[in-house]
């Protein structure tokens, strides 16, 4: 005999509409599981509404509750915004690709501006990334005319400008890419 209650899936239930009680839990969730922004949990906490309604007499204000949560110090735009910087210099992206998730996040333009690396910083992310990927003077054996062509472009779609990643690529040697990029850095301190 067999037993077919074995391959009965659950049905989940729906959620159902929130209020005011189990919107304050959901945004307490999220600034505990993720680093966040406050336009991010503002943009959760309105996706949330609109999935699952709402079981109140006020429509809620998502941009207000952000605002609450950033006044108490759950949300810290300025610490997000350097802390989202450094880890994609560190994995050799560069000052655009960091403006544009930095954008995307709903930081604004001062705070953005005010967390772009300085040169020597690109340099160094450039040289990072060359290095993962083998580009340029860190390549097995130097790069014919389109290979070098296609690795410049790689590093421009990373972020970096066109003359760091010319520069990067056309280093003679990984000690002169290493030395083009420590000058910067001194420049910066």
């Amino acid at each position: 005999m067999v037993d077919h209650t074995m391959n009965k899936r659950r049905t989940r239930r729906a959620p159902g509409p929130l209020d005011p009680a189990r919107i304050e839990e959901l945004a307490l969730g999220y600034v505990a599981r993720f680093a966040t922004s406050t336009a991010r949990l503002e943009a959760y906490l309105t996706r949330k509404l609109r999935e699952r309604g709402w079981e109140g007499e006020e429509q809620p204000d998502p941009a207000a509750i952000a605002a609450r949560f950033a006044a108490r110090g759950y949300i810290d735009d300025e610490s997000y915004a350097r802390s989202r910087a450094e880890g994609l210099l560190r994995r050799g992206y560069g000052a655009r690709r960091i403006d544009e998730t930095l954008r995307g996040a709903g930081i604004d333009d001062a705070l953005r501006g005010a967390v772009e690396p300085g040169e020597g910083a690109r340099r160094a992310a450039a040289l990072r990334l060359a290095r993962k990927r083998r580009f340029g003077p860190f390549a097995p054996e130097p790069p014919d005319r389109d290979r070098r062509e296609k690795q410049i472009a790689a590093l421009v779609r990373a972020g970096h400008g066109f003359d760091i990643a010319r520069a990067v690529v056309n280093a003679a040697g990984t000690e002169e890419a290493e030395q083009w990029a420590a000058e910067a850095q001194a420049e910066d301190c």
